[in-house]
């Protein structure tokens, strides 16, 4: 592909469809790169199947302002690079008609546009922290700042879940139906878990909008699959390369995609089927599957892979040992855990992800997948482990990635060199750190944050040795030497 015209974005001939048909009728919560890679390029190739005016107007609550004024001066376009390990196929975007953000446009025009009567859809992409749930009760943190300022300022919000509940509330007051509310975050039962978030949230600020909420508004779960690393400069000139001009909201991916949806819609949902997506009457175990084996594999890599000096996934599963405990870790370990439909093929998928680590295209950065630990090792990792005490079976791999992300969070690789934690509870983990030796007293300080292991699995008296094991075997012997004998 070429462009033909100064500025590619202005090419219609790029497009199977007629853009200016489109309407805002999906508002996304958070332009990352993951939603460039995946619902955004998923809603772009279904319009060019068909005719239709689903159109996407982008959100970013907080931070990237540079991100959207880029994103408004291409006319919302903006390209993919999809990477095999032997070709790659660059996309141009088409599907995003307009953005908002409330350092340019202020809170009320994004509450305005989520009472839009067109509007169906409000997906978002914020990480598992953005729901601001506590992960141990599943429970909406009160606590947590952003909720704070909006249960003060429900006018104003800062939150995702109180911009939400404020456009259902304008909606309401306008005499409109509600809109589907579809997380597309890596969090298991992650439609449950933002329906818990609003719930708790309009019962705190408006309660009287309860009843009328839980008729008007769906919840669907999702489960969504694609390695999108953090963009590079190799990348982007890679991008350059291709379409001739600089594009600074491209995105590099590899080429496998996967989404599953839960088909409970309130006012309908494009056919995103005709461009691969899924619709099943239950997600959740295929949720399961991908947290588990995908992503919990990803975290066991990033910790053990960053503490032993691998910058990138794709080498830290070049090494043998290293891939040896991924597929135990995988088949073994997860996939005991799991309740699959009778034909799911788990060995067959256990190779394809290890084939997808080890694409070198792909550049996921170890520290980019470590990051927000909190959030992820429940249901990467703990869940697992309870059910394996529960039923008195192996789980030492699992136990090792818990080890490992305590070495992490220590804040020192097995080089000496800092690690740049970054975390909701980085403070915690600092002040730890700071009051404890390393050893076994540090691994009982980090197994005492109850909001992430809870009240029950730090008084499991197997596990909690176990972890210990670990941990003095990582820091007496190292990542590799630990993984070797594993």
């Amino acid at each position: 592909m070429s462009p033909t015209s100064t500025n590619w974005f202005t090419n219609k001939d790029l497009f199977q469809y007629d853009r200016q048909q489109l309407k805002s009728r999906i508002v996304h919560i958070g332009f990352g790169a993951f939603h460039r890679a995946h619902q955004a390029l998923i809603t772009h190739e279904m319009l060019s199947q068909q005719s239709s005016d689903w159109g996407i107007c982008e959100v970013n609550l907080m931070g990237s302002e540079q991100l959207i004024q880029n994103l408004r001066h291409q006319d919302h376009c903006y390209h993919v690079l999809e990477k095999g390990p032997q070709a790659q196929t660059c996309k141009t975007i088409g599907s995003v008609i307009e953005s908002l953000h409330p350092a340019f446009d202020g809170h009320q025009a994004i509450i305005a546009k989520l009472a839009e009567p067109q509007v169906a859809i409000v997906s978002m992409t914020i990480t598992e922290k953005g729901y601001c749930i506590a992960p141990a009760t599943g429970k909406l943190d009160t606590n947590h700042p952003l909720i704070a300022h909006d249960l003060a300022h429900p006018d104003e919000p800062q939150s995702a879940i109180g911009y939400i509940v404020a456009g259902l509330r304008a909606r309401q007051q306008a005499g409109l139906d509600g809109f589907t509310v579809l997380s597309c975050d890596n969090v298991q039962g992650n439609g449950h878990i933002v329906q818990q978030a609003v719930l708790d949230y309009t019962q705190k600020v408006y309660p009287e909008l309860l009843e009328w909420l839980k008729q008007h508004v769906t919840f669907p779960c999702t489960m969504v699959d694609r390695i999108v690393p953090a963009m590079t400069d190799e990348s982007l000139a890679e991008i350059t390369a291709i379409i001739g001009q600089a594009d600074p909201c491209a995105i590099a991916c590899e080429p496998f995609r996967q989404w599953v949806i839960e088909d409970n819609f309130i006012k309908g949902h494009p056919d995103w089927d005709l461009a691969g997506a899924e619709f099943v009457d239950d997600v959740v175990p295929y949720e399961a599957m991908k947290l588990r084996m995908l992503n919990g594999s990803h975290s066991f890599l990033a910790y053990l892979g960053y503490l032993a000096g691998y910058p990138y996934i794709s080498e830290a599963i070049a090494n043998p040992d290293f891939e040896r405990c991924i597929r135990q870790l995988m088949l073994k370990e997860q996939v005991p855990t799991l309740s699959m439909p009778d034909d799911t093929d788990l060995e067959a998928y256990a190779q394809e992800l290890l084939d997808r680590f080890a694409n070198p295209s792909i550049q996921h950065k170890t520290w980019q997948i470590a990051t927000d630990g909190s959030q992820k090792l429940p249901p990467r990792f703990l869940n697992s482990i309870q059910f394996h005490l529960a039923h008195h079976s192996d789980c030492r791999l699992l136990t090792l990635a818990v080890a490992g992300w305590m070495r992490y969070v220590g804040g020192i690789d097995e080089s000496g060199q800092p690690i740049d934690i970054r975390d909701p509870l980085a403070d915690r983990y600092r002040e730890i750190v700071a009051s404890t030796d390393d050893d076994e007293n540090r691994v009982l300080a980090l197994l005492a944050i109850d909001s992430i292991f809870g009240q029950q699995l730090p008084t499991q008296k197997t596990f909690v040795e176990s972890v210990i094991s670990c941990y003095m075997m990582l820091k007496n012997d190292g990542v590799k030497e630990t993984i070797k004998c594993y």
